[in-house]
């Protein structure tokens, strides 16, 4: 049974159906989650809260063919509000310095650690688009954005993606022989 099924069925109030589509995105979904938040608990509480209002609201689901970008609207909605919570309670400074961001440019460097380094807006829609293959148009979607902004976002990101690759490829030439 393929997804558009599913859909149909989980939106009639079928249980397993909606189990199953669940299933098919949780690492989409965890993905999103761990590069908004960074923290493995708030994640799986965002992908919780997620899943819970998503099962209680399936039957508002007008246009079955939007279901994922409908989940990821709703989780990064969940994503902010655990953001905004978390910022009224802790200050960078009351941090562990041990858990503080330490950039060297001797460090390694991989594209998914680079791509956490990006301000939220920039990461957002570089996880939605490439590690989790939506369209501009369904990245605008979920994000609430114009396609345009989407791709400004996309662009910005990308350069700034470079310049790290760059400057890291430049401090790694001068420092290791030849």
């Amino acid at each position: 049974m393929d997804s558009p099924d599913l859909i149909t069925q989980a939106i009639q109030g079928d249980r397993e159906a909606f189990i199953r589509l669940i299933r098919e995105i949780e690492n989409s979904l965890y993905n999103t989650a761990i590069s908004m938040l960074r923290k493995e608990e708030d994640a799986a509480d965002a992908i919780q809260e997620t899943i819970l209002k998503a099962y209680k609201s399936m039957h508002t689901l007008r246009e079955p063919q939007y279901f994922k970008t409908w989940m990821f609207r709703i989780l990064i909605n969940e994503c902010n509000t655990l953001l905004s919570r978390r910022s009224l309670s802790t200050s960078y400074a009351e941090v562990p310095a041990e858990h503080q961001a330490q950039s060297s440019p001797y460090d390694e460097v991989d594209m998914r650690e680079a791509v956490d380094q990006l301000e939220e807006a920039k990461r957002i829609v570089i996880v939605l688009h490439y590690f989790e293959d939506m369209s501009l148009r369904q990245v605008a979607d979920t994000l609430g954005l114009s396609e345009s902004a989407v791709k400004m976002r996309l662009s910005r990101a990308r350069k700034e993606l470079y310049q790290k690759f760059k400057n890291f490829r430049e401090v790694k030439l001068h420092v290791e022989p030849v």
